[in-house]
């Protein structure tokens, strides 16, 4: 849990209804989940509960997000802004669904249709790769090493990895950076081949560096 006085609650510069905007923003890729308010008393049983709660405009009220859909947002880092008028708020969605409309993130339309909310870089890539397993391009590189099976994907990251180690012998970093964007792509494909989400090796990591502020 956060700690409550993780933030000094009375330097924040609430507006003249004696709100903040605070925005959502998932734990592990970054995606932008929700925008909403938050009021000094949301705030206060956010930082006490490990839940987050807002205020909701509409029906004037404290609203604890998830209490109807259970969709709850755990609470993992908060920030403010350099204003300190407006708040970030690093989440666990639960259900990984954000929005009313069952979507997980609210921002996942582009003229009008719906698209998945643009995440990390490694995220994007291996939303990419998933889309040729799944739905195969014969001029396709990726979709030349699905085929090919593990053997093929498993030769080309021990391939990558021993790059990777030269390009660092010779202390080269362009070299290095590239090697290395290699080796994450074959990696992520070899992931995708065996099934395995990406957010699953995130989890794996956010559990190694330990609970505390994102």
């Amino acid at each position: 849990m956060v700690p409550a006085d993780a933030i000094p609650l009375e330097n924040l510069r609430y507006d003249s209804q004696g709100l903040l905007p605070a925005i959502a923003q998932d734990y592990l890729d970054g995606t932008v989940l929700m925008l909403a308010w938050m009021s000094a008393e949301s705030l206060r049983k956010t930082l006490e509960t490990g839940e987050v709660w807002y205020w909701s405009r509409s029906r004037r009220e404290l609203w604890h997000k998830g209490a109807t859909s259970g969709h709850f947002q755990k609470l993992r880092g908060i920030r403010y802004d350099c204003d300190s008028d407006a708040l970030l708020l690093t989440v666990e969605q639960m259900g990984d669904v954000a929005c009313h409309t069952g979507e997980r993130s609210c921002f996942h339309q582009i003229d009008a249709q719906k698209q998945a909310p643009p995440a990390d870089m490694l995220t994007e890539l291996y939303r990419v790769i998933c889309d040729r397993r799944d739905q195969p391009q014969e001029d396709s590189y990726t979709c030349r090493l699905l085929a090919g099976g593990s053997n093929k994907i498993l030769k080309k990251i021990g391939e990558e990895s021993a790059e990777v180690v030269m390009a660092c012998k010779d202390q080269d970093p362009a070299a290095i950076a590239s090697e290395v964007a290699d080796l994450f792509y074959h990696t992520l494909v070899a992931l995708a081949h065996q099934g395995v989400e990406l957010r699953d090796v995130y989890a794996r990591l956010a559990q190694r560096r330990g609970s505390g502020p994102s």
